[in-house]
């Protein structure tokens, strides 16, 4: 694998990472609870991987992550990602969900049905838990049936799912519960 490179910087859910390599992003890291946290699982994910500062296109994209988390309705899609070590059907997925703007949401029964029928919704839910660039592949946007946030694999969990959604504006059914 060529060298992946990554920089942490600060948005209003916390202070996040981003790994790059030569052909694009390769990760997105949510906040952790300390920056400790957040090093450590990027060096889980990659064996020699590099903290410096970012070049001209990936401090392009951190302004624009930074500001959709500021609740302005920015468009990451034309971000270039690198996903060539994802599964065929999980970029499918992350194809559809990059169509989502901010704001809005499909459930994981929506994104099922494009890629061929709804029985393939526990598969969609799968690639998006495995989602290594979240926020601008946005699979926060995708809930479960009946507009239920469904599950989230970011840390935090759901809670951080909901405040995404929150700053973008976008309705969820949510009865908070025990569980919460």
């Amino acid at each position: 694998m060529t060298q992946v490179m990554f920089t942490l910087f600060d948005t209003a859910i916390g202070r996040c990472a981003i790994a790059w390599a030569a052909r694009g992003i390769v990760a997105v890291q949510l906040p952790h609870p300390d920056e400790a946290q957040t090093r450590v699982r990027l060096r889980q994910r990659y064996d020699d991987i590099a903290e410096v500062a970012p070049p001209a296109e990936i401090q392009t994209a951190i302004e624009r992550i930074k500001t959709l988390l500021e609740g302005q309705p920015v468009d990451l899609s034309e971000i270039v990602l690198d996903l060539n070590d994802c599964p065929p059907f999980n970029r499918h997925v992350y194809a559809i969900a990059r169509t989502i703007p901010p704001g809005a949401t499909l459930t994981y029964g929506d994104i099922a049905k494009q890629l061929g029928g709804v029985e393939l919704s526990r598969s969609v839910g799968t690639a998006l838990g495995q989602n290594p660039c979240p926020i601008v592949v946005p699979c926060h946007r995708v809930l479960a049936a009946g507009d239920k946030p469904g599950g989230f694999s970011g840390n935090g969990g759901v809670v951080t799912k909901l405040k995404m959604l929150e700053i973008e504006g976008a309705r969820v059914n949510h009865t908070p519960s025990l569980f919460d």
